[in-house]
C-alpha cells in the first residue's frame, strides 16, 4: 500500500525538517545523558528516573520516525496568490453568516494544521467546503452540532 502524501507549505516544510534535527541531535543527546545519570543510580529494575528516561526516549525514536515518513512523502505547495479559487495555501477570509462574525484562514495539508493559528486542513468540515470555491460563495458545513453557513469573502 503506497503511503498517504502529506501535503506542506514551504514554511510547514521547515518546521518539520527544523523539529527533526532537534529530536536527533539535541534530543537524543539530553536522553542518552538522563539514561546514564539514572544508570549511575544504581539498580535500574526499580529506578524511575531510568524508566521515564527509557519512555521519553521511545517516544523521541517514534516521532523521528513519523517525521522522516512525512518529509519523505512530503509533497510542498507553492504560495497561491492571487486565483480566483481556493485551493492548498490560500489565505481566506470566511464570514459566519449567522453571527457575522469574520475569521482569516490559510488552508492547509492535515499535517500542518493548527487550528490555534488559524490553519486549517484540506481534510477538515470547513476545508474541503471551502476549497474549489470562489470569491462570494455561501458555503454550508456540517458538523456535529448542525450546519454552518459561511461567505467567502476575500482570497487572499
Amino acid at each position: 500500500m503506497p503511503e498517504k502524501e502529506v501535503i506542506l507549505t514551504l514554511e510547514g516544510l521547515k518546521k518539520l525538517e527544523d523539529e527533526l534535527e532537534y529530536f536527533k541531535t539535541q534530543k537524543r543527546r539530553e536522553i542518552a545523558e538522563r539514561i546514564k545519570q539514572a544508570i549511575e543510580f544504581g539498580d535500574i529494575s526499580e529506578n524511575s528516573e531510568y524508566e521515564d528516561a527509557k519512555n521519553e526516549q521511545a517516544f523521541i525514536e517514534g516521532r523521528i520516525i513519523t517525521l522522516e515518513k512525512m518529509l519523505r512523502n512530503a509533497k510542498v505547495i507553492d504560495d497561491y496568490e492571487g486565483t480566483d479559487l481556493v485551493v492548498l495555501g490560500s489565505k481566506i477570509l470566511l464570514k459566519d453568516i449567522d453571527y457575522g462574525d469574520e475569521e482569516e484562514y490559510t488552508i492547509v495539508g492535515s499535517a500542518e494544521a493548527d487550528p490555534g493559528t488559524n490553519k486549517i486542513s484540506n481534510e477538515s468540515p470547513v476545508g474541503k467546503a471551502v476549497l474549489g470555491q470562489a470569491k462570494g460563495t455561501v458555503v454550508e458545513v456540517n458538523v456535529p452540532a448542525g450546519v454552518l453557513h459561511y461567505q467567502i469573502v476575500d482570497i487572499m
